[in-house]
């Protein structure tokens, strides 16, 4: 059970390919949620005191070690040869890899000579374990005696590892054994956007491991750990938000927030002007259980604690929560607050939590939910255009989000394990083809059709309330389940 408190190194205080990751990902560096801490909602919007991320994840420096391998002498005969410059190698990737870490906003602790020997590389493996490191991040400069035992050594320790290999520093021969490793990700390459990547996921996984996610449900306060994700689950009693709720005035922020929506939605159907203020309220509720109960993501048993009392149903608050880098998560589904936090924590967007339906005319899947983001490009991105409607109960006020045709996306979906197994993540890509009108068609108003690669079959297609999300980042997800020690399962 999680204490909730803040680890060490958390002081107080579109669509890409595998290989040119980071030709887009140097934005995604950019934006990163390291960079913020408690991170706050963005000045264009109209609320004067935004809810933030209040727990252990916000208040978190990923502490990275990092070092070169390389024999001491000169090259020679043997690659990576002599007409390699590793002097030259080191001053750059060296640079290069202080300015991803500073982006990141995390802390790095870069071994001033390379590593000589398999005595030096047990002495500084041993150090960043003392230090508890969150991630270890190996140069090759070599591919000539201790070089790869040392990147085997790191592979195999209990810590979080990335090793990049510049062309010139392996063979086929040298990765191999090292290729599916759990807990190590080998890059081998000369672009070094895939060990930017590399640096994020060791980063976005230790802020995972820090998460605290409220959870709103039931009659009952404890605390648990979400399998091996590390999220700790902090239960509170559904009725204390309820009576926070009516608790709570109309006041003059909730209303501002409800008329800039308003004023933003491309038109608004059925739903009404109160409609929106009461879901908006649970915006400022859920704000106030982050702040008291030390939470970075929130999640609520909404159909079961509301769906019969006029209390409104928080589908708007939710998707104005993802849109602000808050990982909000409907039904109390504890695999979709792990998948929302790796959407965002990873690729600095929000998802859209669905159920998924079959459409056997054409292959597809519709994903189908009543709360949904709307700044789907990415937080720095412009916002997608949406209707107000109201919920497929004919209740309460909805963002429906409109989803760009022909645009890339990623599924995701996490499996909690237990004690004897990983959890698995389910990881689909394909395209987007139509936003669903809801009615005249059933079922929950926000609707989006996507034809997925791979020729699965959509009557059994796998999971529940999986994450959909812009751009093609399937092998960047794969990537990441071997990092965390996850099993990932391509459908």
């Amino acid at each position: 059970m999680s204490s909730g408190r803040c680890p060490l190194h958390c002081h107080e205080g579109q669509c890409v390919s595998r290989r040119g990751f980071l030709k887009g990902s140097t934005a995604i560096l950019a934006g990163s949620s390291f960079l913020a801490g408690c991170s706050s909602l963005s000045q264009n919007h109209a609320a004067s005191h935004p809810i933030r991320q209040c727990g252990p994840a916000s208040k978190c420096r990923p502490m990275l070690w990092a070092a070169f391998v390389r024999r001491q002498g000169e090259y020679g005969m043997l690659w990576p040869g002599a007409v390699y410059d590793g002097e030259a190698a080191r001053t750059m990737y060296a640079r290069k890899v202080t300015e991803t870490v500073s982006k990141l906003g995390a802390q790095l602790s870069l071994r001033p000579e390379p590593i000589y020997s398999l005595a030096e590389a047990d002495a500084w493996i041993a150090q960043a374990q003392e230090a508890k490191a969150d991630g270890l991040v190996l140069v090759m400069l070599d591919r000539q005696q201790h070089a790869w035992p040392t990147a085997k050594k790191v592979a195999q320790s209990k810590i979080p590892s990335i090793i990049y290999s510049p062309l010139g520093t392996s063979f086929t021969t040298n990765t191999i054994d090292l290729a599916e490793t759990p807990g190590c990700v080998v890059y081998s390459t000369d672009d070094f956007s895939q060990a930017a990547y590399g640096m994020k996921m060791l980063c976005a996984a230790a802020k995972m491991r820090r998460t605290c996610c409220v959870v709103i449900k039931g009659d009952k306060r404890y605390d648990v750990t979400l399998a091996d994700t590390g999220i700790n689950l902090r239960h509170v009693p559904a009725s204390s938000f309820i009576e926070e709720y009516n608790a709570t005035p109309d006041s003059d922020e909730i209303l501002a927030m409800a008329d800039e929506y308003m004023h933003r939605a491309r038109r608004r159907i059925a739903a009404t002007r109160q409609d929106v203020v009461n879901g908006l309220k649970s915006y400022y509720v859920a704000g106030k259980f982050l702040e008291r109960e030390g939470g970075d993501a929130i999640t609520m048993d909404c159909l079961g604690a509301l769906g019969k009392i006029p209390v409104s149903l928080p589908c708007i608050a939710w998707s104005r929560m993802n849109d602000d880098r808050i990982p909000a998560a409907c039904e109390a589904d504890y695999g979709a607050v792990a998948s929302h936090v790796m959407v965002q924590y990873l690729f600095d967007r929000p998802g859209f939590q669905q159920d998924p339906v079959a459409d056997t005319a054409d292959n597809t899947i519709i994903g189908a939910h009543c709360c949904c983001a709307t700044r789907l490009n990415g937080y720095d991105k412009p916002p997608e255009p949406f209707d107000i409607k109201h919920h497929h109960g004919n209740r309460d006020a909805v963002p429906r989000a409109l989803w760009r045709k022909g645009q890339r996306v990623t599924n995701i979906d996490l499996l909690p394990g237990d004690a004897q197994t990983p959890s698995t993540v389910l990881i689909s890509a394909g395209t987007v083809v139509d936003n669903m009108e809801v009615p005249p068609s059933g079922g929950c108003v926000v609707s989006v059709k996507v034809k997925f690669d791979g020729g699965q079959e959509v009557l059994s297609f796998p999971g529940f309330h999986q994450i959909f999300f812009y751009g093609d980042y399937k092998e960047q997800m794969k990537d990441f389940c071997q990092l965390c020690g996850f099993k990932a399962q391509v459908v």
